[in-house]
């Protein structure tokens, strides 16, 4: 595959992709160092400075001196959206595709990968009064009704979207109760033009494998002071880039709602869970070539 890489004429966006935990990083940092180029991350959590254990950021150590883009690029108490990264990431490919042949794309945020690499579907507008609605149901009654009510409306966008993820859930429901239509209706148009070639691989383990790698994970990121972390981020909860698996079961843990061992049931129940809709994201894109991450012989070949 390197091989034809370098062959190619038109500049190649390598997209390595998979489920939390897979082991992406590695793979993505041995390549860089092979072809001799840049990693752009799409992983849209570790955007965020102040998010650092729960977000599983690679450290300097496991970097190796390969430059990595926008990890740590904004705060939390910025609003940034898939729309504005595939804005920013297309700017800073096009300065990198003038000194690299072949640039990696790398991150487990699916929506955020097809914005790079197709663009995203034009959504109607939708009154105002929609969402300010659905907001005070979220504030009235908590996430689960809403969840259900997308289960019914919209069981496609249901299963792929991170429903502990209230924007998701929210954003879904607002095109769906505001058109009549579907959420997921609206996806799967045409392609935008892109000036570079997406080559795109996904990663993936099997099931206990992965599953196993995901508990062990949320071991090691509570041995590194995860509630801590979570604790100084508390005031902020409101923030969409805290909305998210990894901090939202501490935060219900800090608030009482549960004990702290049922908080780590939670966190690694739900990091399952989350996979398994990256994993179900994935899928549905007919041209990722799928390898287990330590078939790297196969993936550089």
């Amino acid at each position: 595959m390197l091989a034809e890489l370098f062959a190619a004429t038109q500049p190649t966006l390598l997209v390595i992709t998979g489920p939390t935990a897979v082991g992406k990083t590695e793979l993505c940092v041995r390549l860089a160092r092979q072809l001799g180029t840049e990693i752009v991350s799409a992983d849209s959590r570790q955007f965020f400075r102040e998010l650092t254990i729960g977000t599983a950021k690679p450290t300097p150590a496991e970097m190796q001196g390969v430059p990595h883009h926008f990890i740590n690029s904004h705060s939390i108490t910025e609003e940034y959206n898939a729309g504005r990264f595939e804005q920013d990431a297309l700017a800073l490919l096009t300065q990198l595709f003038q000194r690299h042949r072949v640039v990696i794309l790398t991150g487990g945020s699916g929506l955020y990968l097809q914005a790079v690499t197709e663009g995203l579907d034009e959504l109607p507008a939708v009154p105002p009064e929609v969402r300010q609605q659905l907001r005070t149901e979220l504030e009235a009654h908590g996430l689960q009704p809403l969840v259900a009510e997308l289960a019914r409306l919209d069981p496609v966008a249901h299963a792929r979207l991170d429903r502990q993820n209230p924007q998701r859930v929210l954003r879904a429901l607002e095109i769906s109760r505001g058109t009549g239509r579907p959420f997921s209706s609206f996806h799967g148009g045409k392609s935008a033009e892109r000036p570079f070639r997406p080559v795109k691989i996904a990663l993936t383990r099997e099931r206990e494998e992965l599953y196993r790698r995901i508990d062990e994970r949320m071991d090691q990121m509570l041995a590194a002071g995860l509630e801590e972390e979570a604790r100084g981020l508390y005031p902020h909860r409101h923030h969409n880039a805290l909305q998210t698996v990894g901090y939202q079961e501490l935060f219900g843990y800090f608030e009482g709602h549960y004990d702290y061992a049922e908080a780590v049931r939670l966190l690694k129940r739900n990091s399952r869970r989350y996979a398994k809709r990256q994993l179900t994201w994935l899928r549905r894109d007919a041209e990722y070539q799928w390898f287990h991450p330590e078939e790297v012989q196969r993936v550089t070949e």
